[in-house]
């Protein structure tokens, strides 16, 4: 039953009845992976797809010259890869995790089988998944209409909102991410996140380190307009 409970809190199964969870429930597998561990690396064949049923999870693809672009921060609740169904495709990026992590593993043969016996289960799941696509194209069309500073700044707000836990007056995000992480989310050099994380510090928005972020002042930042 608890299984069912976790099913029934992720996004993907938000449609189905307790039936149909029950179904996928009987299919998951539980894994346990240690902070900075891979869970499977770009290129191999797919054999699961995963939600988190805590920890974070970071997710990205390296270049030709070893170079890491970072395609997503995923949290309780979330699935990847998202293109983890209904081809045979390799694992589209790497995924490691950044803190101690659980996760829900589900066969894709045997999810995929499952979908064929319960047509109107794959109909309610690929409803979800067209909005997160919606999603997602919304999230790149609002980046490539930004400059690099307003990226930077849009980033860390995000950060706050989904990853941040409030203590008092100020946000914490223990997210561990180096300068150089977020240049490659947003796509700039680490000297420029640099300096735009030194221009928050001096105006004592934020502190942030190896270990995550702290927001001291969380209107300010809403505010901040780039100097």
């Amino acid at each position: 039953m608890e299984t069912v409970e976790l099913l029934q809190c992720m996004p993907m199964f938000r449609e189905l009845n307790q039936d149909e969870l029950f179904r996928i429930g009987q299919v998951v597998i539980e894994r346990r992976f240690y902070k900075k561990t891979y869970i499977f690396h770009e290129g191999e064949s797919k054999e699961a797809v995963y939600f988190i049923k805590e920890g974070l999870v970071k997710t990205f693809k390296t270049d030709e010259n070893g170079h890491e672009q970072i395609m997503s921060f995923l949290k309780r609740g979330e699935m990847f890869p998202h293109t983890g169904l209904f081809h045979n495709k390799p694992y589209p990026a790497t995924a490691e995790a950044l803190l101690d992590t659980v996760l829900l593993a589900i066969p894709v043969k045997s999810f995929e089988s499952l979908l064929l016996e319960a047509p109107s289960m794959a109909i309610k799941i690929m409803n979800v998944m067209s909005d997160k696509i919606q999603e997602l194209q919304g999230k790149v069309q609002e980046l490539t209409g930004q400059d690099v500073q307003d990226r930077g700044h849009s980033f860390i707000l995000k950060l706050a909102e989904y990853y941040g836990t409030v203590k008092g007056d100020e946000i914490h995000i223990p997210l561990p991410m180096t300068h150089q992480d977020i240049a490659n989310v947003i796509g700039t050099t680490r000297e420029t996140v640099t300096r735009l994380l030194n221009q928050l510090r001096k105006a004592r928005i934020l502190d942030a380190d190896r270990r995550g972020f702290v927001i001291h002042n969380p209107e300010g930042l809403r505010n901040w307009k780039k100097r």
